[in-house]
């Protein structure tokens, strides 16, 4: 019962923060997309870096994961290499990936005793991937259909919907101008199961080579991140090229593999008719 109660208060603490305009004293809402760097402030820390402790969940009922401790990065964590600590006591997380969205804490201890109020930052990851792939970029030819797919990953206190639906956060596909792909149009199937999942199907034209397609989150109809997926065309000359070393590349491997064999054999019938020669000379 005491668990349910604590999730439910990490739910309300989340829902407020967000009700309130995405940030706040103790509060503070990052969004980004994957592949690029943050820095989450600490709004409470001391004098220098030295007190400062930075843990993590990213569920609510997960496990809190200490990531800085007294200033000092934690080296059992996933993210260790991608981890530093700035001047004023941020946490710098560099390539962002999709797992790395949740709450953040910034805490400060002296002799063990904590000072001052939790510094609180919730991190929202948008990330973009196709069917056929989880890169941001893929080889796909015209005529070819495709389907791409938006999610923003966000701290689970509270489900998707509920939070999106009661702040006025806006997940959607937007065309080169920076206008807003609609169902309306015939070309795109827009599908959105959730309201932090968007997915666009469509048959690509010659003029789609090297196009980047985008995905926007909106705060009140301000732009807090976007994400981008590239579509190239795999150039057919170039193909063919790449088939035709593959081709002799393995002619030639089958011929070293070969020699390599089939030398130690000649090397050994040479020594076999050398011997019995010698032997006939020997007899005569």
């Amino acid at each position: 019962m005491a668990d349910k109660c604590h999730l439910c208060l990490l739910g309300l603490i989340f829902l407020s923060s967000l009700l309130t305009g995405l940030s706040g004293v103790d509060d503070a809402h990052v969004f980004i997309s994957s592949g690029e760097n943050v820095r989450l402030s600490c709004n409470n820390a001391l004098h220098d870096c030295t007190s400062t402790t930075w843990i993590y969940n990213r569920f609510s009922h997960s496990e809190t994961v200490e990531l800085i401790r007294l200033g000092i990065k934690k080296k059992n964590t996933e993210s260790y290499e991608r981890l530093s600590l700035g001047s004023d006591c941020s946490l710098n997380i560099k390539n962002i990936t999709k797992e790395d969205y949740g709450f953040y804490i910034c805490q400060q201890y002296v002799n063990d005793q904590q000072q001052g109020t939790d510094a609180r930052v919730y991190l929202h990851v948008l990330h973009v991937s196709s069917s056929s792939s989880s890169s941001s970029q893929t080889e796909f030819s015209a005529g070819r259909s495709v389907t791409l797919f938006c999610q923003l990953y966000s701290y689970a206190g509270v489900s998707c919907d509920d939070w999106i639906r009661s702040t006025g956060i806006d997940l959607f596909w937007v065309n080169q101008a920076g206008v807003k792909l609609t169902r309306s149009d015939s070309r795109y199937q827009i599908s959105a199961p959730d309201h932090c999942i968007s997915s666009l199907t469509t048959t690509l034209l010659n003029e789609d080579h090297n196009r980047e397609w985008r995905c926007e989150v909106t705060h009140r109809d301000q732009v807090k991140t976007s994400a981008t997926y590239t579509v190239r065309y795999s150039d057919p000359a170039e193909t063919e090229v790449n088939r035709t070393a593959a081709s002799v590349f393995r002619v030639i491997v089958i011929i070293v593999e070969f020699a390599v064999f089939a030398a130690p054999t000649v090397i050994l019938l040479q020594i076999i008719c050398d011997r019995r020669a010698g032997r006939k000379d020997s007899q005569h």
